[in-house]
């Protein structure tokens, strides 16, 4: 098994969200060549592997994700995405080759007691796959104690690790706002009732909700990154959408911050003659916060791979937002970051997750096996209880 030559065939033949089956194929076939016995179709396209041995009942879960982003890549190399329109600008594609790597390493020795379940998780951009494949019975079929997580980090160091006890990564929402007034002549203003003119002062009002409606001390980020109005040079359009993203780290803040929200729009509504309707969709991701022991286990791995002093403690959560807080809202688990940056590169010069021109680092992929392995040795070896 070539890890690299797996990763960059992944790299070239990215796949979007629930559409992973060639990727899905790759997996079952590395996985039944090991002996490992595989399940397919959870989350539609998802591969679950099961290695167990000895007589221990204990259980585990082994988490990477298999999608690809709706991004055109830049990169020029030879294993560059064959699709115009979709890349692993994410790593998931390393993230996919290091657990096969640590299958191959755990089928061979099989040196712990109980049972390893290979998680290979679609749909981790938005769409929510672990949501789904929680859904499909995955905890009911794949009974486990725990479950585990990595992600490769740009901005931390290859041979580096940060492991956080407690918030990893920030919940998000989206919501959309509607803004609907009266159109007219751009030359008449004062026959109009101006969308426009409303949903820039919203825009502004909302840099609020974090700074005077929230308690300096809880993280909160709120963005508008949509506003579509009108279509022509000298018409006042009778429409203005404005969308947006709020990411916070306790369900109490997201709770403030949504109904801050509302109350502008409802604000906005008096001040401006306006129809202002604020709604909060559906699909919001929990916020990713690690479990004590749990977390204790991934640094004791991590520190016996790299060295206790290249394992980071410290690191500031990030306000980006992973779908693996899902699996954490039914079992205990935790989710670490494994560094990228190529050794020598100078701070924040290699290209960023979701960047055209992001590739993953393939020197981190013996790294990444070896982590996994010993984290199962830590938490599976023989004779601990």
């Amino acid at each position: 098994m070539d890890l690299q030559a797996i990763r960059r065939d992944l790299h070239a033949h990215p796949e979007p969200a629930f559409c992973e089956t060639r990727t899905s194929d790759v997996i079952a076939r590395e996985l039944s060549a090991l002996g490992i016995e595989t399940h397919r179709g959870l989350g539609k396209t998802g591969v679950v592997g099961v290695l167990g041995t000895g007589r221990g009942e204990r259980a585990i879960g082994l988490r990477a994700d298999m999608d690809a982003l709706p991004i055109t890549e830049a990169n020029c190399f030879a294993h560059r995405s064959v699709f115009d329109g979709c890349m692993h600008a994410c790593g998931h594609d390393g993230h996919t080759a290091m657990l096969l790597g640590a299958a191959r390493l755990l089928a061979a020795s099989r040196d712990f007691d109980g049972t390893v379940y290979l998680i290979f998780q679609p749909a981790e951009e938005s769409s929510g796959g672990a949501r789904v494949m929680i859904e499909d019975g995955l905890f009911e079929r794949f009974p486990m104690d725990a479950i585990y997580g990595m992600h490769n980090w740009p901005g931390l160091p290859a041979g580096e690790f940060a492991v956080h006890n407690g918030a990893v990564m920030a919940g998000t929402d989206r919501f959309d706002i509607c803004i609907r007034g009266v159109g007219g002549h751009a030359a008449m203003p004062h026959l109009a009732v101006d969308p426009i003119y409303a949903g820039v002062t919203l825009v502004q009002a909302i840099q609020s909700v974090v700074s005077r409606s929230l308690d300096p001390f809880d993280a909160s980020v709120v963005s508008v990154t949509c506003f579509h109005a009108g279509d022509a040079y000298n018409v006042l359009p009778g429409q203005a959408e404005l969308s947006g993203t709020l990411r916070s780290f306790s369900e109490d803040v997201r709770q403030k911050a949504l109904a801050r929200l509302g109350e502008l729009c409802a604000g906005l509504s008096a001040a401006f003659g306006v129809e202002a309707d604020f709604s909060a969709r559906g699909d919001s991701y929990p916020p990713t916060i690690n479990t004590v022991d749990e977390t204790a286990y991934c640094l004791q791995a991590a520190a016996a791979v790299v060295g206790r002093e290249h394992v980071r403690t410290s690191e500031r959560p990030s306000m980006g937002a992973e779908d693996f807080s899902f699996y954490l809202q039914h079992k205990p688990g935790a989710y670490v970051w494994i560094g990228s940056d190529p050794a020598g590169s100078e701070p924040g010069s290699c290209a960023g997750l979701h960047n055209p021109a992001y590739d993953f680092n393939d020197d981190i992929l013996p790294i990444g096996v070896a982590y996994w392995v010993e984290l199962v040795r830590q938490v599976l070896g023989r004779g601990v209880r």
